[in-house]
């Protein structure tokens, strides 16, 4: 196994009750691991929650949090997936400084061409929705630094795998 350092996408299917986020992300503090990203919600199977998480580290890492994460009793499965075969998502909200008409105007049009949405309008203010990979969210915030960014939420990497490879329980989920 070669010691290749980079991005990983760790998907989880765990039981959807109270106290389980917390039980993955001490064991993540336990064993030193960082978590660059979670997101978490509902799956298929009302009962269950699908978790993307985003570490960065190699493969050895990698191989330890997902033995560590499957000796969790509320994880059901984990898998690792594969960049090149998944489809990943970040939303990303930014509130922007828009003193003028002029600003107001190019940071609508900036919007338009990154296929973002304004969602909220004040006078001295815009908040643009941005939906896609992190490096498009980075390049539309870099775009906006002129103007002023005042806020930036962002939900960090949701995924699943393309085609019919999925990552569910074996039940029919």
């Amino acid at each position: 196994m070669t010691e290749k350092p980079g991005k990983y996408i760790v998907s989880a299917i765990v039981e959807h009750k109270p106290g389980v986020l917390y039980r993955i992300s001490n064991m993540f503090r336990r064993r030193n691991f960082n978590i660059e990203t979670i997101t978490v919600g509902t799956a298929e199977q009302e009962d269950l929650a699908r978790m993307t998480i985003t570490i960065n580290g190699d493969e050895r890492t990698v191989e330890q949090v997902v033995k560590q994460l499957n000796k969790l009793i509320d994880v059901i499965k984990v898998s690792i997936l594969d960049p090149a075969n998944t489809v990943t998502r970040e939303l990303a909200l930014v509130k922007v400084n828009v003193p003028d008409a002029r600003a107001r105007s190019d940071v609508i049009n900036y919007s338009e061409i990154f296929k973002g949405h304004v969602v909220d309008v004040a006078h001295d203010s815009l908040v643009v929705e941005i939906t896609g990979n992190a490096d498009k969210i980075n390049a539309f915030i870099e775009l906006m630094k002129p103007f002023g960014v005042k806020e930036i939420a962002r939900t960090g990497i949701t995924a699943l795998p393309r085609g019919m490879t999925s990552v569910k329980v074996n039940n029919g989920v």
